[in-house]
């Protein structure tokens, strides 16, 4: 198991020097038939886990992906993170220790989770509205949801008032 975008590789591990690794997970020797080696260290294939889910990553896949200090699942990783490491407002990529926000499996940079309308920032707390891929606060959402009309909005579906966690 290694890290997508990794070059390394692991060590070549023969029989006589397998006593000698110590996992990563729990500090513990490793003398079980098989191992398991992601980001430049050896884990008991008990202990790679994912940092949200806790399913043991050996048996659900051949990659494990690492952000923020988490080992995740791809699962985990992309429902954290989106599918491209991106922000879906300015395209720019997300630094891994950079909080984001999130909407409708969306990610974005804090300072570009803003309304559409009036580029005000949106912070946790605030009522928003997402519609056809565009963020409105609540002061600002199109007319067409104040008068209950979904004339050209229709084309996505209409998604009921959310608010930022």
């Amino acid at each position: 198991m290694v890290n997508p975008g990794s070059s390394s590789q692991p060590p070549p591990v023969t029989a006589g020097s397998l006593s000698w690794k110590r996992c990563a997970g729990c500090g513990g020797k490793i003398a079980d038939r098989f191992l398991l080696y992601a980001m430049d260290s050896y884990w008991h294939s008990r202990c790679l886990k994912c940092s949200c889910c806790q399913a043991q990553l050996g048996d659900i896949g051949t990659s494990c992906y690492t952000k923020s200090g988490m080992i995740l699942c791809r699962t985990d990783y992309i429902r954290l993170f989106g599918n491209s490491g991106a922000c879906s407002a300015c395209g720019q990529s997300i630094p891994a220790s950079e909080l984001v926000m999130r909407a409708q499996g969306n990610v974005y940079h804090l300072k570009c989770f803003t309304c559409s309308t009036c580029r005000n920032r949106l912070v946790p707390g605030d009522r928003f509205h997402y519609i056809n891929g565009s963020l409105f606060c609540e002061h600002d959402r199109p007319t067409a949801l104040i008068n209950g009309h979904l004339n050209s909005l229709q084309s996505n579906p209409l998604l009921p008032d959310q608010k930022v966690c």
